[in-house]
């Protein structure tokens, strides 16, 4: 039985899929089209009998070639569909299977015909060296490494031997899909920083990658006060201490978009820092106050919300913690806000860093030792202060309203 795969390559996939190299390297934008082009080399493999393997940094990423692989496959007679090994064997007896690098070790002992790395740049090297390029001897076996970059780590090192017998390397923002609306595009250039725009996509390698705030003394230009001014509204955010860390207060005014008051003080009895975040809020008569509610901080919000103050409650995983963060990062990116000269906050927001976890998801957090604690209260602010459906202003009433 012949297979035959007929895949709507657009132009760059097919110059990629053209390439007489035995090591291919694309470093490509969000969307390009990286799977679909993978999954079909992996099934053109297979076709001509081959044996092909996905690997990806974890499984959860791993399905993400795997769903396409099993849906193809599906529609092929007499195609063996292996789920619980997340594999096919076609009727000539080719075959695609999906693996996870997370164990590198568990890569060893197949021969392999050709290998797709996914998300390349976050897998281990190990799982390159050490398995997967001895498993290509054998057959004389074929590898394609895909993936947005990661600053320079060795998947900017692979990208570089480009040109080397054997290899070659393709660079493709986004945009060099067709099928993605131009105004998609402009859209996350807007909301993103440059820095993460540019490695995500524009595929760039980014010296800088793991540098979180920019343009942060540029922004530091507000003065600040200590009672509201007359007409003003005002917002605040809390990231209460826990035992190693100190609580921080961030007060916003709302139409100036500035920050105007910012307190940091050591961990304290509860009945006093309850006591002081009620005294700010009616200092400021603040429209709200976001309390961060993980460990200490629920008590806190409890007491608050029960003495009928205007509170929200935040609570930190590391998705709420990354949303928050991006949206300050592009704020301060684009000089959307002013913040105060505060050596704390400075040196926090300068020396906060960005990591990626072997899954490929980004964690943001202190180095080794220090706070971040005015990070995060400026973090909430802002956000709850860019998202303020809860505000209403003259521009929402008419001259009709009564």
């Amino acid at each position: 039985m012949t297979v035959t795969i007929r895949a709507n390559l657009h132009p760059a996939q097919r110059a990629i899929h053209d390439s007489p190299a035995r090591f291919r390297v694309v470093s490509a934008g969000r969307r390009f089209g990286k799977t679909r082009l993978g999954v079909n080399e992996c099934l053109d493999v297979a076709a001509h009998n081959g044996r092909a393997w996905w690997v990806a940094p974890t499984y959860k990423i791993a399905r993400v070639g795997w769903r396409p692989i099993r849906r193809i496959a599906a529609r092929i007679p007499g195609c063996q569909v292996k789920e619980s090994d997340m594999g096919i064997i076609l009727p000539g007896g080719g075959e695609v299977y999906v693996r996870s690098a997370n164990d590198p070790d568990s890569l060893r002992g197949e021969g392999l015909d050709f290998v797709v790395l996914d998300e390349c740049a976050y897998i281990a090297q190990e799982a390159w060296f050490e398995a997967l390029r001895p498993a290509l001897s054998d057959r004389q076996g074929m590898a394609l490494f895909i993936s947005t970059p990661s600053g320079r780590n060795w998947f900017w090192e692979l990208y570089r031997r480009g040109g080397d017998e054997g290899w070659q390397s393709f660079q493709y923002p986004t945009s060099a899909n067709p099928y993605i609306p131009p105004g998609e595009i402009e859209a996350a250039r807007r909301d993103l920083s440059e820095i993460i725009y540019r490695q995500e996509y524009m595929a760039e390698f980014v010296d800088n990658a793991g540098a979180v705030f920019r343009r942060v003394r540029e922004c530091a230009t507000s003065e600040a006060i200590d009672q509201p001014e007359a007409g003003r509204q005002y917002v605040a955010a809390v990231d209460p201490a826990t035992t190693q860390d100190y609580t921080a207060v961030s007060v916003f005014d709302v139409e100036a978009r500035r920050q105007v008051y910012l307190d940091r003080f050591g961990r304290v009895d509860y009945p006093v820092l309850q006591a002081r975040l009620d005294a700010l809020c009616k200092r400021f008569k603040l429209e709200r106050m976001r309390v961060e509610i993980n460990g200490i901080g629920r008590p806190v919000f409890d007491h608050l919300a029960a003495a009928g103050l205007p509170v929200e409650a935040f609570t930190t995983t590391n998705s709420t913690k990354g949303a928050i963060i991006q949206r300050l990062i592009s704020a301060l990116e684009h000089g959307e806000l002013s913040i105060l000269d505060d050596d704390t906050q400075t040196g926090e927001l300068l020396s906060f860093e960005a990591k990626q976890t072997a899954s490929g998801a980004t964690t943001y957090s202190a180095p080794g030792g220090l706070h971040d604690d005015t990070v995060m209260a400026l973090a909430m602010a802002w956000d709850m202060l860019a998202n303020r459906p809860w505000l209403i202003t003259e521009d929402d009433y008419d001259d009709t309203d009564e």
